[in-house]
């Protein structure tokens, strides 16, 4: 029991914004600290699934986005000790003080040529100090650092996250996970708890305000007008993108992170919540559907790669959906089943970088997660004559995963190459 509760303590963590321009700042903030000079200039190479969800995404209570203003933000008043919360209590006077860095051309971004998905490499230098920091492996993993060819750490070796080097789930199984939550003390579950506390409120945030798209706001408003049913796929889908919605537009509050990624953190919660009240379930039970949930995406992402050419919400919508079939039917078949189910449903996504769209996404995976669930509770599940799906749940989840990893190379360069090299017309 213990080893799976330090996963919960390892993998759920709190972040303020979307975690790759955040581990970036993380890495400029780390390398300013060895310096107490003006940096003169700022060098970030970085691999291709960072430099993806970097490009666009709004970083918390800005203006601006961008790999340059955000490394440059961190250089400015990133906080190293705050991990990825390193952005907090930025202010708008930091904001001008960054963009007047890149204005001068000081900022320079690079794509990195690295068979790591996560990597991060960043170069200061001022007037008598040259500092390279590297973040890999892990969005707060700082495996490298040397200030003026003296090495401070070197972990580089030890912490690659190329296939044959990724850290390995210990060897446990979707039984166990089970086992696991219907065992375990219900106040333990107290960092659980916090993850609804603070997803839900970014979600009620969403849902009363104004971010990026408005997908769970637009689609919350139109089951007040009649346009669509309060039912429980439409609740899901409009609280879950709703949080999506308020992250991905730059909100300044707080999520807890499951994998090193906040929105995924909110897609393993928020549906689960959205059941639970449906239902009207004990608060215990919600948490032990919550913790059901996050297990299995750590448990999935363990092997599918904290980032990969196919969106992450996939996994986070198969744990959600094994959740909420533990909320309608607390039958360990039925659970595998809804794995079963939303896998061979939603499994070709493509993540296409973080952005406003990814609310989008989000609720479809909720959606995805409640269909499922309502499928597995009434026995039915896809069966294993069907594409990748396997009789064996943990088969199935090896194809899953399988299926990422060995089509990210060639998906990403494409996808890399779209998003950079697409024409944007000009605002009014």
């Amino acid at each position: 029991m213990e080893r799976i509760y330090h996963l919960l303590e390892k993998e759920l963590v709190i972040a303020l914004g979307c975690t790759e321009p955040v581990a970036i700042a993380l890495a400029t903030a780390t390398a300013k600290e060895y310096t107490k000079e003006n940096v003169t200039s700022i060098s970030v190479s970085a691999s291709g699934n960072v430099i993806k969800n970097a490009l666009s995404v709004g970083i918390p209570g800005m203006s601006f986005t961008g790999i340059d203003f955000t490394a440059a933000l961190g250089v400015i008043a990133g906080d190293p000790s705050k991990g990825l919360r390193v952005l907090e209590g930025v202010t708008k006077i930091d904001e001008q003080a960054a963009m007047q860095l890149v204005h001068e051309g000081k900022v320079h971004v690079q794509t990195a040529v690295t068979p790591e998905k996560l990597y991060i490499e960043v170069h200061l230098v001022t007037a008598s100090d040259n500092i390279n920091v590297i973040i890999s492996g892990d969005h707060t993993n700082v495996s490298y650092i040397s200030v003026n060819g003296n090495v401070i750490l070197d972990q580089s070796d030890t912490t690659k996250s190329t296939p044959e080097k990724r850290e390995k789930f210990p060897e446990l199984t979707v039984d166990d996970l089970y086992t696991f939550i219907t065992e375990v003390p219900v106040n333990r579950l107290e960092l659980v708890k916090r993850s609804v506390e603070l997803n839900r409120a970014i979600c009620e945030e969403g849902l009363t305000n104004e971010y990026g798209l408005k997908v769970g706001k637009t689609l919350y408003d139109q089951t007040k007008s009649g346009m669509l049913t309060n039912d429980l796929a439409t609740y899901s889908m409009a609280l879950s993108a709703a949080g999506s919605d308020a992250r991905m537009a730059g909100s300044t509050m707080p999520v807890m992170a499951n994998s090193g990624s906040g929105n995924q953190g909110i897609a393993v919660t928020m549906p689960v919540v959205a059941a639970a009240e449906k239902i009207g379930t004990t608060e215990e039970k919600m948490l032990r559907a919550v913790t059901l949930s996050h297990l299995l995406s750590i448990y999935m992402k363990s092997k599918f790669g904290r980032l990969s050419a196919l969106c992450g919400v996939t996994v986070a919508g198969a744990s959600a959906s094994a959740a909420i079939t533990y909320l309608l039917s607390d039958d360990l078949k039925k659970i595998k089943s809804a794995i079963q189910n939303t896998l061979g449903n939603v499994s070709g996504m493509v993540c296409d970088g973080a952005k406003a769209g990814c609310a989008m996404k989000v609720a479809t995976c909720s959606s995805a997660a409640v269909q499922s669930a309502i499928l597995a509770s009434q026995g039915l599940c896809i069966p294993s004559t069907n594409g990748f799906i396997e009789e064996d749940v943990e088969q199935t989840i090896e194809n899953f995963c399988r299926l990422g990893n060995e089509t990210s190379s060639t998906t990403d360069t494409v996808l890399l190459d779209m998003m950079v090299n697409k024409k944007i017309s000009a605002k009014s």
